[in-house]
């Protein structure tokens, strides 16, 4: 399988909107992030988890088939705001969006045009499913664990596939939790930056301390700000097993 890292920047992206830093002004790719997402993939089955408002050019690149589920983290709108930019993929069948039962209830207020008894013509077809922290998730031939993660005070999900665990947004995580994610080999984790404490995200020390408790292998640090530096830069301050991940950078597993 694999998973390509559709974005790696936080809610405002990278550039940053009015910012003239020199991450900002790079002409390097690696230092240009969308909206947090990735796409997992085997041979017959994609699975997009989270779905922000960069999604509509994230996916402009990649083969246009079905996608078999989407996998949300949480409601805010940096992960969610792209959802009915899916509607194309409708010709192929409609949309099954997996999520906790408060981001369901959201995306029905937030999306009422999706929900009503009679649909207008063009409106993308969404299926919500209610799920839990632990739940044995199966699609085609990958299968996903969601985990419990905590973004500040907000109870979300991370996922995990087989050797990989994806986890965006997390600021800390329940000790009970640490056996769900036993044997991850590699880890894709948020940090937001080097220094200066934040109060829902991890900063890439905290990242570090993370991988290192559960044992990964090999780390990828996503949902980053202009504030980590230039990529080719910061990836030299990082100790060994990890890297900053880069938008479109596509990981084997």
């Amino acid at each position: 399988m694999k998973l390509t890292l559709l974005g790696t920047g936080t809610s405002q992206g990278v550039p940053l909107l009015g910012c003239d830093c020199e991450v900002c002004k790079s002409t390097d790719p690696k230092d240009k992030r969308m909206r947090t997402a990735a796409l997992v993939e085997s041979e017959t089955t994609r699975i997009l988890i989270d779905c922000g408002p960069d999604i509509r050019m994230q996916l402009m690149d990649q083969p246009f088939r079905k996608i078999d589920a989407v996998l949300l983290s949480h409601i805010h709108y940096d992960h969610v705001a792209g959802i009915d930019d899916l509607r194309p993929y409708c010709r192929l069948g409609d949309i099954e969006i997996y999520a906790e039962q408060n981001v369901t209830k959201a995306l029905r207020q937030t999306m009422p045009y999706c929900f009503t008894e009679q649909l207008y013509p063009g409106v993308p077809r969404l299926n919500l499913h209610d799920i839990v922290p632990h739940q044995q998730l199966s699609f085609g031939d990958i299968d996903a664990i969601p985990i419990r993660i905590i973004h500040g005070q907000l109870p979300i999900l991370g996922y995990r596939f087989g050797d990989l665990a994806y986890i965006t947004d997390m600021k800390t995580i329940p000790e009970e939790e640490y056996g769900a994610l036993q044997g991850v080999k590699i880890l894709i984790v948020n940090a937001l930056r080097w220094e200066k404490d934040h109060h829902s995200h991890q900063l890439v020390a905290e990242a570090i301390a993370f991988s290192r408790k559960i044992g990964a292998e090999h780390t990828y640090i996503i949902h980053v700000t202009h504030q980590i530096g230039l990529h080719e830069e910061a990836n030299r301050n990082l100790p060994d097993g990890f890297e900053f991940g880069y938008d479109g950078q596509v990981i084997y597993f």
